[in-house]
């Protein structure tokens, strides 16, 4: 027989009622029929019950797979904004077949991964000899280690050194006393050693490290109140020493065939009536040269390029250097020497496009898609003997004709102040110097190194916003000149100036980058430094 249940408790607010069995002695107070329709209702209730759990295990069943798929939605997501680019398996191989199975790669040790860093060896003992688990007894060294490794750094060090020359007597006629010179020092009497002045330099040029931000992490190294002025004043210092190298890194750059140029803005803080100065830089690819100015005037690159070697100029469209080529040229033809031709850089016309792209998405897209075929060409021809440069940048001249054709015809069909009309007509206006790198392989295809040689300075300008004298306007020419001409011989600078510093105490004529370089790769076939 069925258990009926009685209301005992209900909650009108949560809507949640209290049921008990109903007792024996209640269940006899019934009569038969109003017994049956009670149980009827109640199986109706049951049935509902039923029909109301099996609806709701089907939306937890529901809930699980909209739950895995939205999981895997957010897998594939992540893996397209954050994962590679390329769809290739990392196990894929040719010809369908399966790949054998990989061995894998045995992890280095620090010892291996960087074997120029000083080695030193740690013992590791028990205080007590330890006993034996198995005997009780004490134990004994076998010899024998087990080794690991890990890598560490330790804190610069800023130390005083107290040099104390000893005086010499004469114990004859006591008429003379003799001290022991002092060591050659970039700056005589300075506060600060060599090895302190090329830290401080390199920090501020090559790391782009402010000044002030140098003398706050040497406090927080336990070197507190240093000032930073002096420490500005020791570049001046370095950069009038290494005079030398840098006037014979102009020597490199005027004497290259092909040259490459640009300029940047240069603020002049104070110390001169006009403070918006330009940092122009020329550059080879074994040299990096910058010269500091206070105008924007194509006559600081004809100064240059007016006795220089120069037969290619690389630059931008910029009427500086056109004007420069102009003038270089009619001096050169009074005197004899082959005239400059002014190639143009792909990259500005290609940028041109791009930003066009914006309002005009489609027509963009063609001149943008050519220029990709072209530096896919170029990417190939990239190390290769210059019959093959020359034979792949033949096949690049169909999309640069194909670009111009375009640009001609579809002009006309938009605002002349849009950005894709002034892209088209910029092309079609420079299409003789953007295409002069096609039938020379000596010639490059853009500006990029040179802009590339320009990213410190400008980075190095929004750092410490400028310089507060025409000398801290050379330092920084002279300093990054170096600097970078060291970055493009894959030197290190510090190792550089470190060597240039002593070679100059010794006497010896300063180098370049390129020269150190030679030296230190093949020091028999090098010239005499």
């Amino acid at each position: 027989m069925p258990i009926l249940w009685e209301v005992k408790d209900f909650n009108p607010l949560s809507q949640q009622a209290l049921f008990e069995p109903l007792p024996s002695e209640r269940l006899e107070q019934f009569n038969k029929d109003f017994l049956i329709e009670f149980i009827k209702e109640q199986q109706k209730v049951n049935d509902a019950i039923i029909r109301d759990n099996n609806r709701l295990r089907e939306l937890v069943a529901l809930q699980k797979q909209a739950t895995l798929l939205v999981g895997e939605q957010y897998i594939v997501l992540r893996n397209k904004i954050f994962g590679k680019s390329s769809e290739r398996s990392p196990h894929e191989t040719s010809g369908g077949q399966k790949p054998e199975r990989e061995k894998k790669k045995r992890v280095l040790l620090p010892s291996e991964r960087y074997p120029d860093a000083l080695l030193v060896e740690q013992d590791i003992d028990f205080k007590e000899p330890p006993v034996c688990d198995c005997c009780g007894d004490r134990m004994w060294k076998s010899g024998m280690t087990e080794d690991s490794e890990h890598l560490t750094v330790i804190p610069k060090k800023y130390v005083v050194v107290r040099q104390k020359r000893h005086k010499y007597e004469c114990r004859k006629c006591h008429g003379d006393i003799q001290t022991a010179p002092l060591p050659p020092r970039i700056k005589e009497g300075s506060s600060y050693s060599d090895e302190m002045i090329i830290d401080v330099a390199t920090t501020k040029y090559c790391d782009l490290i402010p000044i002030e931000r140098y003398a706050a992490i040497a406090a927080r190294g336990g070197l507190e109140g240093l000032p930073p002025q002096s420490l500005i004043e020791s570049t001046h210092y370095l950069a009038d020493f290494v005079k030398g190298a840098y006037e014979k890194l102009r020597g490199e750059v005027v004497a290259a065939k092909v040259l490459h140029a640009d300029e940047t803005p240069h603020r002049m803080l104070e110390g001169d009536w006009k403070s918006h100065w330009y940092l122009w830089g020329f550059s080879t690819r074994s040299a990096s040269y910058f010269e500091c100015h206070n105008t924007r005037s194509g006559d600081v690159a004809s100064g240059l390029l007016t006795n220089a070697q120069c037969e290619h100029l690389v630059s931008d469209v910029y009427t500086g250097y056109g004007k420069a080529v102009r003038v270089s040229n009619q001096d050169r033809q009074a005197r004899g020497l082959p005239c400059i031709t002014h190639v143009y850089c792909n990259s500005h016309a290609r940028r041109y496009f791009k930003q066009g792209g914006d309002r005009s998405p489609k027509e963009a897209e063609f001149f943008i898609a050519q220029y990709r075929e072209v530096y896919r060409l170029e990417d190939l021809a990239k190390d290769k003997p210059p019959d093959e440069v020359w034979a792949l940048r033949q096949e690049m001249k169909p999309y640069f004709k194909s670009m111009k054709q375009r640009a001609i015809e579809a002009v006309g069909s938009y605002s002349s102040k849009s950005l894709i009309a002034k892209a088209m007509k910029y092309f079609v206006r420079n299409y003789e110097g953007l295409t002069r790198f096609l039938d020379n392989p000596d010639l490059p295809i853009d500006n990029n190194p040179q802009e590339r040689l320009m990213r410190n300075p400008v980075i190095g300008r929004k750092t410490w916003y400028g310089t507060h004298s025409k000398l801290g306007a050379r330092t920084a020419a002279i300093l990054f000149s170096l600097v970078e001409s060291c970055k493009l011989n894959k030197i290190n600078p510090k190792e550089y100036f470190r060597d240039l510093v002593a070679a100059l105490h010794r006497g010896e004529a300063a180098f370049t980058p390129a020269e150190y370089k030679a030296k230190i790769t093949q020091p028999e076939a090098a010239p005499k430094l």
